[in-house]
């Protein structure tokens, strides 16, 4: 990550002008000088050996200035009006002028107030000098009350009006595009959040939120809406979404990650570093314009904590085994590198770019693109750890209800199954024959085989609404409703037919009642008379069936 920084640094820092500024031609060259009693914009155009052209504009502090282009590119046609183009910055007044070859100055006043009217896509500050006969030669600036927190006149730039239309649409696709995608993410995971009620989720929607707001108020779109909102205003508005934007990422992550990966200091860092970006965020939203240079790099120091804490979080993801380690490096890896530019344009260790300035919005359009899929990526591990507990859960279910050696239901699931139905039924209960002989004579192992084939006797002879359970050692219950009742004899037929270990015969003998199950008294009479046919059964040869139809008292 530190090489592909370095890299994308020098690209911007030393790129071709016309790559930095969004249009074909290049920035101007400026030279500053710090505004006196006495100076006069005509002998200024003449003089231009007293401003300095080396010094870094930011590097004048706050106050008041001439800017000057001495030298406009030669492409200048007297054949149409000149669009002259500079980045939005804090000041109280401008003029524009420019002096054409003939020698006519034309001043171009502009008050703070007047910012937003001629605001274009990109925050860029447009105005137009008219064409004449003769080619426009030079421009000068007189600023009043610059802030000059990131400079006094920045990214100065002339070109014509008609390919400022086509920059402007770019932006407008840009930017809409973005605001779009914003409105179906959030829309999308706040139907997720209330399925799911993961606190990600509605972080995650409340993120996207304010970058929306804040790609409403950096891209200038906000002042084509509000076109007499003040500027500054605006200015402010975009700070501090932008604060509000990164700590929710912070807290995005702090919450989509495992509790473990945040543990220790880590969690109270990320709240420290949360605090600090929305203090200065707000800080410079009540204070400026007083002191803007101070707040801006306060504002811009706030983020370098944004930065450090990135590696200490992946780390400790990559060390805990964390699921969604990948997936948020790859989400964090644009917002990261042209967070760490924009630090950079504002500490003034690279050079102001148009793509550097506008570069959030593209950094955030893949942050948000990328964290919904690790979204989706959690949602989806989440649902299958659902799913597998649920498994787990009617596994567990199922043991606690049947009998693990016959797969039928136990005498506790049965009686609670059973108890409480309406209407008369039919309990039929059969034992084995001789089920001592049987094992004595192949073994236990070979007595279990054998009241597993009895079990599968008992289930294809009943119905599928039938219950059928093992509720002894090789006693078996049967229970149907009484309109639905089968001839017992079918069971031992089929008995008879299913082939035993070691070809042994095996017969049961069967006892079968018939009456209401509405109480636990009900069940007791029940199974006393079934209970007493089946002795009757057994008494008289066993392998058949006896029905008791008496009356219950």
């Amino acid at each position: 990550m530190a090489l592909v920084f370095a890299a994308l640094a020098m690209a911007l820092s030393s790129a071709p002008a016309r790559a930095q500024n969004g249009l074909s031609n290049p920035p101007l060259d400026l030279c500053v000088k710090r505004a006196v009693k006495g100076d006069v914009a005509r002998q200024l155009f003449a003089a231009t050996a007293r401003f300095d052209c080396r010094t870094r504009q930011t590097s004048f502090g706050p106050g008041d200035f001439w800017v000057i282009a001495p030298v406009l590119p030669k492409w200048s046609s007297p054949s149409m009006p000149a669009a002259v183009r500079t980045s939005a910055t804090t000041q109280d007044r401008s003029i524009l002028y420019g002096r054409y070859a003939d020698g006519v100055i034309i001043a171009l006043p502009m008050a703070k107030h007047e910012i937003s009217r001629h605001l274009q896509l990109g925050a860029i500050v447009e105005q137009v000098l008219p064409a004449r006969a003769t080619p426009l030669v030079q421009l000068l600036w007189k600023i009043e009350g610059s802030g000059n927190p990131r400079g006094i006149v920045v990214g100065a730039q002339i070109t014509e009006p008609g390919e400022s239309a086509t920059l402007n649409l770019f932006m407008a696709a840009l930017y809409s595009a973005f605001g779009g995608l914003c409105v179906a993410l959030i829309l999308h995971n706040l139907a997720m959040w209330r399925a799911l009620r993961h606190p990600f989720q509605l972080i995650y929607c409340l993120m996207v939120a304010s970058l929306a707001v804040y790609a409403l108020s950096s891209s200038g779109a906000l002042a084509w809406i509000w076109p007499d909102l003040p500027d500054l205003v605006r200015v402010k508005i975009n700070y501090l979404m932008l604060g509000v934007s990164a700590s929710l990422a912070l807290l995005f992550a702090r919450a989509y990650f495992e509790p473990e990966v945040c543990a220790g200091w880590l969690s109270p860092a990320i709240m420290l570093v949360c605090g600090a970006l929305i203090a200065s965020a707000v800080m410079f939203a009540l204070l400026v314009p007083w002191q803007a240079f101070m707040l801006q790099r306060i504002f811009v120091m706030s983020f370098i904590g944004v930065v450090a804490l990135v590696p200490p979080i992946l780390w400790r993801a990559w060390t805990t085994r964390s699921r969604y380690f990948w997936v948020v490096t790859i989400a964090w890896a644009a917002p990261i590198i042209f967070a760490g530019l924009r630090v950079a344009n504002g500490l003034n260790f690279i050079n102001w770019s148009f793509w550097v300035d506008n570069s959030t919005i593209m950094a955030m359009t893949s942050e948000a693109l990328l964290s919904s899929f690790a979204i989706s990526y959690r949602v989806r591990l989440l649902s299958r750890e659902r799913d597998d507990a649920r498994v787990r859960e009617l596994a567990a279910r199922a043991l606690a209800d049947t009998d693990p050696l016959t797969g039928l239901l136990n005498r506790r699931s049965f009686l609670a199954r059973a108890i409480g139905q309406t209407g008369d039924h039919v309990l039929l209960i059969a034992d084995l024959d001789h089920f001592k002989a049987v094992n004595e004579t192949i073994g236990h192992d070979g007595g279990d085989e054998v009241l597993r084939v009895f079990a599968r006797a008992l289930r294809a002879s009943i119905p599928a609404e039938g219950l059928v359970a093992r509720i002894g050692g090789e006693e078996f219950a049967v229970l149907l409703p009484a309109n639905r009742a089968i001839d017992a004899a079918t069971i031992l037929d089929r008995l008879r037919a299913e082939r035993m270990p070691f070809d042994l015969t095996v017969t049961a003998s069967i006892g079968a009642s018939t009456g209401p199950l509405a109480t636990d008294i009900d069940w007791k009479k029940l199974y006393r008379r079934a209970d007493r046919a089946l002795f009757a059964a057994k008494s008289e040869g066993r392998d058949r069936v006896r029905y008791d139809l008496a009356i219950a008292a």
